[in-house]
């Protein structure tokens, strides 16, 4: 068998391009003097964000052509978690890659921070578009800033390239991954009903009565319980869950309409058992992870910032570590966390109507 010539043998500095990707880390053309070493350690954590965004990125597209489907297959889910928890994993991994940058003191960046100018880490377009494609809401944002906005501003500058806005735009433009993991939780089949199904809006109202009243029953033993053992008084402890039961009825039955959504993610939660609901349970828990590691990913940032330059102005004008702080309260998937408040324990709950729908045959 004849061997590779060497001109056309691949090499591992071939297939990744080292050469050219070790040749990125000397600050934009013209940059001059060449970066000190610490000045180096900035560009390099930096850099490797970016290039841990392009994957997860690319992850998060692959999870949202998946659950995008109008009827997702049951055999596509695990493939959806799978992208999830790489995202998951890739963003704790870029957490404790704050720790590298922890070893850069305070003096040590302040000698070369006049070089970064107006530049700031909100002009991360990857890091934008990861927030658009999870359905971040502008409202959300500290001063509603508008990230497709300010990218046209650096577009008419000429720092960004039309393809780059092209593709943001186009990203902004669709349903984002928690619009379409709402309306496949609105598909949930809900004591063997289904959305299409006629007589599925009665089906789904006694399913929230029945939760109601298990919560009911469920407050009247805690209220017992806090009173006997002299914990609190019958009447503020009454109000405190009569107010949680009469926010679970405003959660499932906003304006008094059913939130079908927010029911199917309520009987996944609460009957966690039925093999059907197995993996539909997977990628909710995988959904609130993902989020989590998304917070820590900020807290870690803004310590970080804090550490290194204190409550000062941030380069790019913003209010610095208030700004970051301020990110910690940043919710996308609220329905899947509010959905928490609403839980009773499992033997407290009505039985499953149509328990063999979900795997189970009755005996």
């Amino acid at each position: 068998m004849a061997e590779d010539k060497p001109a056309s043998r691949m090499t591992y500095g071939g297939y990744l391009r080292i050469e050219e990707l070790l040749k990125l880390q000397g600050g934009p053309q013209g940059y001059s003097p060449a970066p000190c070493n610490n000045e180096l350690h900035f560009i390099i954590v930096h850099q490797s964000f970016e290039l841990w965004f392009k994957l997860v990125l690319s992850e998060l597209k692959e999870a949202y052509q998946l659950l995008s489907e109008s009827s997702v297959d049951e055999q596509s889910i695990p493939q959806i978690v799978h992208h999830f928890d790489r995202v998951t994993t890739i963003m704790n991994l870029m957490s404790h890659q704050w720790d590298v940058m922890q070893t850069l003191d305070p003096q040590e960046f302040l000698a070369f921070r006049d070089k970064l100018g107006t530049s700031s880490g909100f002009e991360s377009w990857q890091m934008r578009e990861l927030e658009v494609i999870l359905g971040l809401d502008n409202s959300q944002r500290m001063g509603g800033m508008d990230p497709l906005a300010h990218m046209k501003k650096l577009v008419g500058e000429g720092k960004v390239s039309q393809e780059v806005f092209d593709n943001f735009e186009e990203v902004s433009s669709r349903p984002s991954l928690n619009d379409v993991l709402t309306d496949w939780l609105g598909r949930t089949p809900i004591n063997g009903s289904i959305s299409s199904d006629a007589g599925d809006d009665e089906i789904i109202s006694q399913f929230i009565e029945g939760h109601i009243e298990a919560m009911t029953g469920h407050g009247e033993s805690v209220i017992s319980h806090i009173v006997e053992i002299g914990h609190g008084e019958e009447e503020p402890v009454r109000a405190r869950i009569e107010a949680g039961i009469d926010g679970a009825r405003s959660f499932l039955m906003p304006d008094g309409e059913i939130n079908r959504s927010r029911a199917g993610l309520l009987f996944i939660e609460s009957y966690r058992e039925l093999p059907l609901l197995a993996w539909p349970r997977k990628l909710i828990d995988t959904v609130v992870e993902l989020e989590q590691s998304m917070l820590l990913f900020r807290s870690h940032h803004a310590r970080m910032v804090e550490r290194m330059i204190g409550r000062r102005m941030g380069t790019g004008g913003s209010s610095g570590v208030d700004y970051l702080d301020a990110t910690l309260k940043y919710r996308i998937f609220v329905d899947l966390w509010s959905v928490r408040t609403l839980l009773v324990k499992r033997d407290a709950l009505p039985d499953v109507k149509n328990l063999e729908f979900y795997g189970f045959a009755q005996s």
